[in-house]
């Protein structure tokens, strides 16, 4: 079971969506791809549409490929022609977003994780009358820095880094490196700021190049042999946890090693007792809220959230209930 689990607000008074059990790559690059897949049962009859899903996606990052797969489930049933592209170059996304205006999409779904970079072209698809919801990155900012954003899916990284300082600390760890491997990226400094004000030992952060696995991988086999001190790498991402599994034991440390987000590789990890447990804002829902939010939005009139966030995590995934979220890592969903 989870053991720790957020009731209330959503920055502020909304109610937080919070699921049970939960579980960041892109393999869409940089260019615009269509996805116009079936659904397994009934199709919407609303008039066709076309949502553009914008990330900040890194190639290699596998939980993309999660966000993409509920989008891509939510466009199936809402008769939505789903085009996803990405770019982790702030100027690069917002290039994208002006490429989505341009085509005359019918809405638009974007992550803000540098937000400085993407507001001015946000702003400039709501004021050509673009509907626009926000997922996975910016919650501190998508209704503020961004104006007529209509809502806002994913995890408070603030809230979710609490929350795993707060089990590091049931776990018995002392000391905690927290390792981000992208520089610039307001979400992934929130996970370990948060971190290290619920964490009763100490922490300490580095940088990684999540481009580079190999020589991430080193940079974390480099720290954990200069500091025999370290008992637990709190790593950012699934990859970086099935890499840190490895730098620990090329550098033979007896740390331990705990993440945020999931994959199936990390899901068996986690079972096997290589990784302690995973922090989980569940991908798969933020795309599949997104696109269904611009459906809804398009062919009713509705808005989700109240000018709040909806908050799809924190949960933990453990070997408590690892068994429970087995079957769906193994189908791509979580």
């Amino acid at each position: 079971m989870v053991r720790w689990q957020k009731k209330a607000v959503a920055t502020g008074a909304a109610l937080v969506l919070v699921v049970a059990l939960g579980a960041c790559s892109s393999s869409g690059g940089k260019k615009a791809e269509q996805n116009t897949g079936a659904a397994a049962g009934n199709v919407a009859n609303t008039p066709r549409m076309k949502v553009a899903l914008i990330t900040h996606a890194a190639p290699g990052d596998t939980f993309w490929d999660l966000v993409r797969k509920g989008a891509e489930a939510a466009a199936a049933k809402d008769n939505v022609e789903l085009q996803y592209s990405a770019d982790p170059d702030g100027a690069g996304q917002a290039n994208l977003v002006q490429t989505a205006i341009d085509s005359k999409a019918d809405g638009i779904a974007v992550t803000l994780a540098k937000p400085d970079a993407m507001a001015a072209n946000v702003n400039k698809a709501v004021a050509a009358g673009v509907p626009v919801v926000a997922l996975n990155g910016g919650i501190d900012v998508w209704n503020t820095k961004t104006k007529g954003v209509l809502g806002y899916f994913g995890q408070d990284e603030r809230i979710a880094g609490q929350a795993a300082g707060l089990k590091l600390s049931e776990l018995g760890a002392k000391k905690v490196v927290c390792v981000i491997q992208e520089q610039g990226h307001v979400g992934l400094e929130a996970r370990c700021q948060g971190v290290k004000e619920k964490f009763s030992g100490t922490t300490e952060k580095i940088y990684i190049t999540g481009t580079d696995m190999p020589g991430s991988q080193t940079t974390m086999t480099s720290k954990l042999q200069q500091d025999k001190s370290i008992d637990y790498v709190m790593t950012l991402g699934a990859p970086f946890a099935l890499a840190a599994v490895k730098s620990a034991k090329d550098a033979g440390s007896s740390a331990k090693v705990a993440t945020f987000d999931t994959n199936k590789e990390l899901i068996s990890s986690i079972k096997s007792g290589d990784v302690q447990f995973a922090v989980d804002q569940q991908p798969y829902v933020q795309g599949y809220l997104a696109v269904d939010s611009l459906w809804l939005y398009k062919t009713n009139g509705n808005t989700i959230g109240g000018g709040q966030a909806t908050l799809t995590g924190p949960a933990f995934i453990d070997k408590n209930n690892v068994a429970a979220v087995e079957k769906f890592a193994a189908n791509g969903t979580r």
